[in-house]
């Protein structure tokens, strides 16, 4: 498989201090220059070079030149969407500088033919050659293609690209979801589920206090652990080195909500208890079938694990996309956890369920994704961008997985005009064969699979078997609701 070009191929840019004699429309004289965030700076980092992308299904034809009126009034409007990524040959350090932004750069319509063969698999196509490139650094780090074709899940299908230094998936689907109205109320935002800090431990009692500090001391052992020697197993599902260089499939699919409710109420668990169960026993049935191929039998006691990212802003809540000096609002606010899963065969599939609440449970005992931040931040002021970028990389590789999941609106919306019939958030350029992203929308769950194809050439066996290990769950959990 051809491998894509090197993603860290920023280079310098000339600029003048005098940013008026630079951009027009800037005062003469002003000094507009912002150095990017250490966490930003961060993902320009070979390894940690990597690119959101955000599937978006429209159920109408889509209008071009609304997109484009509409990204005017809004995504140039935050200065991150309209800035230069500067570096400095010297220093090495980096700053936004502001700049005239030509939408026509940014919104991409090719002309396609409409009589095309299987749309699905040629929209499939055209994302994963997306992964292939990088956006040249000349211009703000984002770009949208428009593909004006009918699929069976959509009337078209919009493809946004950002640079991970721009924001987190948070603040990105932030951004998207403020550019939206309700379909029952045109001039109302849309509502999340959800407005608490994720992934930080609730303590009532000194006992509980300690042991939180006692598990989030272990998780960051783990942590460093895993940064100097600790590696997964060696599984069909573990990507080799270079990982991060080679293109990616992306392949979507829906679940009923209902489903994973039902489960979730005769399990008095969380959704994502459900969700991870269902990840479980997916993978066992995927690297079983695997395994079989190749006339072996699953390794036991295998080590698997995810590196889970969890959000640390405040809330949940759609804030004010052009601010982006608000608290909590932007930059790359996200500690994860490093998630280890059973991969196991079960006789009951509720056990998959049961694992994956046992696992939350002590991890919800634990400040280790706060912790693996600040860690982060402090190995950057002691030792530097380079250091940590190859911490996080080695972290990362040694790892099978990423696994994320973002709330996603309860009710239909519209994104400038369009309804939407499906939204789905992914990544590439990750040191791992293979992202799991979980988002909600109305009464669907949508598992969106990253992943490299010479790792895993077949993604969309695996979400069929996603896909058959909860209709197991459920059928399951039903039985268990009869008796």
């Amino acid at each position: 498989m051809d491998t894509i070009p090197s993603l860290n191929t920023l280079r310098s840019i000339k600029t003048t201090k005098n940013i008026g004699e630079t951009f027009e429309g800037f005062k003469k004289g002003d000094d507009l220059d912002q150095p990017l965030s250490p966490m930003a700076r961060l993902f320009h980092e070979p390894g940690s070079n990597v690119y959101i992308i955000g599937i978006m299904g429209l159920k109408t034809k889509i209008r071009p030149n609304v997109f484009k009126e509409n990204l005017v009034h809004t995504f140039l409007k935050n200065r991150r969407f309209s800035s230069l990524q500067v570096m400095d040959k010297e220093t090495g350090s980096m700053k936004w500088i502001p700049t005239h932004v030509n939408i026509d750069d940014h919104v991409i319509v090719p002309k396609l033919d409409p009589n095309i063969n299987s749309p699905d698999k040629f929209v499939e196509d055209f994302i994963s050659n997306l992964s292939r490139s990088h956006i040249d650094n000349i211009k703000p780090l984002w770009d949208l293609h428009i593909l004006d074709i009918k699929t069976s899940e959509a009337e078209g299908t919009c493809v946004f690209r950002f640079h991970h230094s721009l924001g987190d998936g948070v603040s990105l689907m932030n951004l998207l979801l403020a550019c939206t109205r309700k379909v029952s109320d045109p001039e109302a935002l849309p509502t999340l589920p959800g407005n608490n800090k994720l992934g930080v431990a609730k303590v009532a009692s000194l006992w509980s206090t300690l042991g939180v500090i006692w598990n989030s001391f272990l998780a960051l052992l783990m942590f460093v652990w895993t940064a100097l020697f600790l590696e997964d197993t060696r599984t069909p599902m573990k990507g080799s080195k270079g990982v991060e260089h080679r293109a990616r499939r992306f392949v979507v699919r829906s679940v009923s909500l209902d489903d994973i409710k039902m489960v979730k109420r005769a399990m008095n668990v969380s959704l994502n208890d459900v969700v991870l169960g269902i990840t479980q026993a997916g993978f066992y049935r995927y690297l079983q079938g695997r395994y079989s191929n190749e006339n072996a039998d699953i390794p036991d006691n295998m080590r698997f694990r995810a590196t889970f990212f969890f959000n640390l802003r405040p809330t949940t809540r759609i804030d004010d996309f052009t601010d982006t000096d608000s608290v909590g609002t932007w930059g790359n606010k996200i500690g994860y956890s490093l998630l280890p899963f059973k991969i196991c065969f079960k006789k009951d599939p509720l056990d998959y369920v049961v694992d994956a609440n046992t696992t939350m449970k002590h991890r919800k005992a634990s400040l280790e994704p706060l912790f693996t931040y600040l860690f982060t931040k402090l190995l950057m002021i002691l030792f530097g961008i380079k250091v940590v970028g190859k911490v996080n990389h080695k972290v990362f590789f040694n790892t099978t997985l990423w696994f994320s999941n973002v709330p996603g609106p309860q009710e239909e919306i519209t994104f400038f005009g369009h309804k939407v019939a499906y939204i789905a958030p992914s990544c590439y350029g990750q040191p791992n064969a293979l992202m799991i992203h979980v988002v909600s929308y109305m009464d669907k769950v949508t598992f969106i699979i990253s992943a490299d194809e010479e790792t895993i050439p077949d993604p969309h066996k695996l979400c069929n078997d996603l896909e058959e290990s909860l209709r197991d769950i459920k059928a399951s959990a039903q039985n268990r609701i009869v008796k």
